[in-house]
């Protein structure tokens, strides 16, 4: 506190001190969170905990060895299905009342893998008939941002492991964005890097992805035309640059948000309650499926994106952090899925490392992106996950993808408190079902 002291006119030997408060910068609604959550010890060493990693990191595959044989009807290959078609989600094989005695206000979509005839095939698996429920999905859709911006790069011959503004990492930037700290070349502030990859990519272009031009969905409603901040990370430069070759990509560097033309105000006429950036567990899960079997399976890759920039989402290739092998996706913060996981497969919360190596043989994988927040607009705290899990030692090797979110009535910043236990809960008796009910025959 910093003291003014004034002479009084007639006691001129006498001071008087008088504080003087200096202006403060308000709290954004992330620090508003965090201050109203700091001593709770569920959102500090579950929801907001750094990762849980394997002990074997080595391989930085996208998937993993899985369980197959003779095909099932309960499972369909992407050919089966038409995935690259529209309409492929009424062509599915899909149970959307699978996981029963779930909570209001909870969706769950998983998407489980399995090997048919030497193919990958899937069954859609969700609770309540959530999977094309409308909802916010907060920061999960940073993953969008990131894999629009490199797409816009790759259109340009600059791949994932290049460096923004010619100076900063792009897997700083990745990383930054998934741990909320300072990564590398990149400052911590997750919300204004991730606005500045909805800029550079634009907003018309990330969701035209989720439209006609790679995942054609049904749902003309689903996109992003929002952002996460006001302030905008700014590299330096508008252009990404290979390290190599030093070819470049121009990448445009906004000063506002509303200089994209396909920005829309949070409450724009066409957007409802759940904002401008309103998603379903069956988009996001389809999405990140998509990235993760890019690669093996060949009907519906991403438009641009190559292994080696999905792998740099995964896992942060190219990064510049001496001290982290491995960044990006692997890195998100939560322990949320591990300890699901740890639960379902007879374990608990404090051995869910232990056991998950013990499984399998260390190279177990979740990658993970994580999202909350309070919400005046609908009256609602709300936490969401986007995740793609391997364990290749589990009952012949399981692989899927999930998304869930969760919401609990009242926005005070202290109620995402609740809703992270909510979602825990919801994950908790998802890995239960998924995990050890008879499934697919053999």
């Amino acid at each position: 506190m910093v003291h003014k002291c004034s002479r009084l006119a007639l006691l001129s030997v006498l001071f008087i001190c008088v504080p003087i408060a200096h202006a403060q910068t308000p709290l954004n609604a992330q620090q508003r969170v965090e201050a109203s959550l700091q001593d709770e010890p569920f959102y500090q060493q579950v929801l907001k905990a750094s990762a849980l990693m394997p002990a074997d990191t080595t391989d930085t595959n996208l998937g993993c060895e899985i369980r197959g044989g003779a095909p099932v009807p309960e499972y369909a290959t992407a050919t089966q299905s038409q995935l690259n078609q529209p309409d492929w989600e009424s062509r599915i094989r899909a149970d959307w009342d699978f996981f029963k005695g779930t909570e209001e206000n909870t969706r769950l979509l998983v998407i489980d893998y399995r090997m048919q005839e030497s193919q990958l095939a899937y069954r859609y698996l969700a609770n309540r008939q959530s999977q094309n429920q409308l909802y916010e999905p907060w920061s999960t859709s940073k993953v969008m941002a990131i894999t629009a911006a490199i797409s816009a790069a790759r259109a340009q011959g600059v791949g994932a492991q290049s460096l923004a503004g010619g100076v900063v990492p792009v897997a700083d930037l990745i990383t930054s964005i998934h741990t909320y700290t300072p990564f590398g070349g990149a400052d911590g502030n997750s919300n204004a890097i991730a606005t500045y990859l909805v800029n550079a990519a634009g907003r018309d272009y990330i969701t035209g992805l989720f439209q006609g031009n790679w995942l054609k969905l049904n749902d003309a409603r689903i996109g992003l035309r929002g952002g996460y901040y006001v302030e905008i990370f700014n590299p330096g430069a508008p252009f990404w640059s290979d390290p190599v070759s030093g070819k470049k990509a121009a990448m445009p560097v906004l000063t506002a948000n509303t200089a994209d033309p396909g920005y829309r105000s949070y409450r724009c006429d066409a957007c409802a309650l759940t904002g401008n950036k309103p998603m379903t567990t069956l988009a996001q899960a389809e999405w990140l499926k998509r990235l993760a079997v890019h690669g093996r399976d060949n009907v519906s890759p991403h438009p641009n994106l190559t292994p080696s920039d999905v792998r740099t989402l995964f896992y942060g290739m190219g990064h510049s952090d001496a001290k982290s092998e491995h960044g990006g996706m692997i890195a998100g913060i939560s322990r949320l899925i591990p300890h699901a996981i740890s639960r379902a497969l007879g374990g608990n919360e404090d051995n869910a490392k232990v056991l998950l190596d013990e499984l399998n043989q260390g190279k177990w994988r979740i990658f993970q992106k994580l999202g909350w927040g309070p919400s005046g607009t609908r009256g609602m705290s709300e936490v969401a996950m986007l995740a793609h899990v391997c364990l290749p030692g589990v009952q012949g090797g399981r692989e899927f993808t999930l998304a869930a979110q969760a919401a609990v009535e009242g926005d005070a910043e202290i109620r995402v408190n609740d809703a992270a236990k909510k979602i825990q809960t919801l994950l908790t008796s998802g890995m239960h079902a998924l995990l050890n009910q008879p499934v697919a025959r053999q």
